[in-house]
């Protein structure tokens, strides 16, 4: 594993004499497991419907405990498909009877919420106020099931008719937010001029309507990692990353501002460090989100590798989309 003081990004950042620390803690970001009903090409998570790794009802219940002792404001539920782990609404109810209340996030592939099984999912998220950050690589059903698999542009669009149906994107409560994955090794383009091409085509052709498109730059790491090495892109890509690296991206890194958990309580600065195993440690032990204060990870040193280069490359990469 290359850590924080050995690696190129490090190097980028110390050529620019920009420290890379942990601010005041924002998002809590749950990844409840690899479970999921799609095998996306550029997933970073390698999930897939024959994955076990599952949250349990223990450890949902040990990280809802540790939250409600904080202030905390937002939980973001990632996976995998967050909806298929057992416990997904029993986690979200316990969520949302915290007080103060929480800004809850499920990040929905959408496809989901049609599957046998999950037909009452959409109304549970509208029930409970959870807005919805859904992935849609495309406006278009060519680039859409080249990324996803065939069949999924449509049913995409079947659930989010169904979605404004309960009216999420219309009603102030309940967000729809999508994001825009590039269907290859290439950078976003602009994240406002691509949300007003969605909002239009969407609207024009299937009548759906959403709240804000989030640009999101794939990372060279797990499943788009391998398709980069397969058509023998991998150099290319990070050179690419390299040479579009921005400083001024930094200051709004999500690892700054995130406390990411994976499904079995394990911290990490983000989702991606989680999936190269770069975990928060305690000298030679592991570190659980029970066992951490979180006013203790204030101004602590983020874990960097090569991969971050892909959150610093031109506008920027978040879970919440451009930086700039």
């Amino acid at each position: 594993m290359i850590l924080a003081a050995d690696n190129s990004f490090a190097r980028k950042l110390a050529d620019y004499a920009l420290p890379l620390r942990h601010a005041r803690t924002e998002v809590l970001q749950i990844n409840v497991g690899k479970l999921c009903n799609l095998t996306c090409i550029h997933c970073h998570v390698n999930a897939g419907p024959k994955r076990k790794e599952i949250m349990t009802r223990a450890t949902a219940d040990q990280l809802v405990d540790w939250l409600a002792k904080t202030d905390i404001p937002t939980v973001d539920l990632t996976g995998g498909a967050p909806e298929m782990i057992p416990d997904f609404k029993y986690l979200v109810e316990r969520l949302k009877a915290l007080n103060p209340p929480r800004r809850i996030i499920d990040r929905c592939n959408l496809t989901i919420l049609l599957e046998p099984g999950y037909e009452d999912y959409a109304s549970f998220l509208a029930r409970h106020q959870v807005e919805i950050i859904a992935s849609m690589p495309c406006y278009s059903p060519e680039n859409v099931n080249a990324q996803r698999g065939n069949g999924v542009f449509d049913g995409s669009i079947k659930a989010l008719q169904l979605l404004n149906s309960l009216g999420y994107g219309i009603a102030p409560g309940l967000p729809l937010h999508l994001v825009y994955n590039p269907n290859g090794a290439f950078l976003p383009g602009p994240q406002v001029e691509l949300e007003a091409d969605y909002k239009r085509e969407l609207n024009e052709h299937f009548g759906i309507v959403f709240n804000k498109l989030y640009t999101i730059t794939n990372l060279p790491i797990a499943r788009f990692a391998s398709y980069l090495k397969n058509n023998n892109k991998l150099a290319e890509y990070m050179a690419l990353l390299n040479d579009a690296f921005n400083p001024a991206t930094v200051n709004g890194l999500m690892c700054r501002n995130t406390i990411n958990v994976s499904w079995t309580g394990e911290v990490f600065d983000c989702d991606f460090n989680q999936m190269l195993k770069m975990q928060w440690r305690d000298g030679n032990r592991g570190l659980h989100l029970w066992d951490i204060d979180p006013v203790d990870v204030e101004n602590r040193a983020i874990l960097t590798g090569d991969h971050c280069f892909g959150c610093t490359a031109g506008a920027g990469s978040s879970c919440g989309g451009a930086l700039l």
